[in-house]
């Protein structure tokens, strides 16, 4: 007989919505919660992770030595969180499960930003390399140690499948990585955990999944180009030759002419994360007609919480222009090079003498083979915020960057 479906959480939700009274469950099942569904119990474990902590000190794309109105990987997140909740809200998908998954997305990202992921990548090429979302799925299954009955997080099905998969499909019908996946294949984390509880790769994840995924790319137009204007990296006038921007300052100009330049970054920043918030409810609720469950949302063949065509290509535009004036600035790639040189020194030098590490991250390290050993540095070192990591490195080494 099956099980009765438990309503005490019922709210108003769309039929492609997901339910957590109709969940897939945890991989160890646990008494449910008088007081909580299960995707407000993952939101809330994820809040209190040791991991979910750490990104006050890990930095997005300047180290934390540059200031404290730059943004770090916790105020991107909440930022994150933010506009998924807005969109789960006004498309009736599960704002809980939207907004677990948006406090989740960067939980495996290591220190000094993407400089550092590729420098463990780097480290790690001969042993399976290293993913940010492979590095997040194994925080939460496996790294969190905070319960006596299992490792890690032991969340529910819905948001460990909306962890790995938010950006797309990794796999083809084939079972072949699909071109994100291609050059580097599949992250082994990712399979292996996928053959004990299968996440169903080769689909698109929930509305609540794809909700998170865009909020991110929202999130980062917005304020980098806010911290950008900050650092003074470019100018208000640079920001003209994008025509979404250039169209938004014009009306900023028209209706507050000689506003202070402090007020006109904010109601920048405030009109594109409008404008496109606003453009994905529309586009989504075209894409969303007609599917009646969670599952034909998966099936779709194509993401459903997307942007319409002028907003991808206002996307994409914003995108080109930060690459070109912010991530590759002298300024900043010059930071990127010392952040490289730090964290290869550290990989080298627990490599090489593992027994440098805490005891709890070396204890049996050399009785492992070598994958697992140089898994386990790779893990002690993506798990450092960034001023842990200059201090290690401080007391390995004579001479250490600034990071200025």
């Amino acid at each position: 007989m099956a099980e009765p479906i438990d309503r005490r959480f019922d709210r108003r939700r769309a039929p492609y919505a997901c339910d957590p009274a109709a969940g897939r469950g945890r991989l160890l099942p646990e008494p449910s919660s008088p007081t909580r569904s299960d995707f407000q119990r993952d939101r809330d474990r994820i809040i209190h992770s040791t991991a979910f902590r750490r990104l006050k000190h890990k930095t997005q794309v300047f180290v934390h030595h540059e200031g404290d109105h730059f943004r770090t990987r916790l105020t991107h997140t909440i930022e994150v969180s933010q506009i998924a909740r807005a969109l789960a809200r006004a498309l009736g998908l599960d704002e809980d499960l939207a907004e677990a998954l948006a406090l989740s997305h960067d939980l495996g990202h290591t220190p000094f930003g993407h400089t550092g992921e590729d420098a463990l990548d780097a480290c790690m090429k001969p042993w399976g390399g290293f993913d940010h979302n492979a590095q997040a799925l194994r925080i939460v299954t496996r790294l969190e140690r905070r319960y006596a009955d299992f490792d890690g997080l032991n969340l529910s099905w819905e948001t460990l499948e909306g962890l790995v998969k938010h950006n797309g499909p990794l796999l083809d019908a084939e079972g072949r990585p699909t071109p994100r996946h291609a050059a580097q294949g599949v992250a082994g984390a990712i399979l292996e955990f996928d053959a004990q509880w299968p996440l169903g790769l080769a689909t698109h994840a929930s509305a609540e999944a794809q909700a998170a995924a865009i909020a991110d790319d929202i999130a980062y137009d917005a304020h980098d180009i806010d911290d950008g204007l900050r650092a003074g990296l470019f100018g208000l006038d640079d920001l003209r030759t994008v025509p979404f921007l250039a169209d938004i300052l014009a009306e900023i100009d028209a209706k507050w002419p000689g506003l202070e330049r402090g007020r006109v970054i904010h109601e920048l920043g405030r009109r594109v994360i409008t404008r496109l918030i606003e453009d994905v409810i529309g586009e989504a609720r075209l894409r969303l007609e007609g599917l009646e469950s969670p599952d034909a949302v998966r099936a779709a063949g194509r993401a459903v919480i997307a942007f319409s065509p002028s907003a991808e290509e206002a996307d994409r535009t914003i995108k080109t222009f930060l690459f070109a004036n912010m991530y590759r600035h002298a300024s900043v790639v010059a930071v990127r090079k010392q952040a490289d040189r730090v964290l290869r020194d550290l990989f080298d030098a627990f490599a090489a003498e593992p027994g440098r590490m805490p005891q709890e991250w070396s204890a049996g390290i050399e009785a492992l083979e070598p994958a697992s050993r140089h898994r386990r540095i790779a893990d002690y070192i993506a798990g450092m915020t960034d001023r842990f990591a200059l201090q290690e490195h401080r007391r390995l080494f004579d001479a250490t960057p600034d990071l200025r």
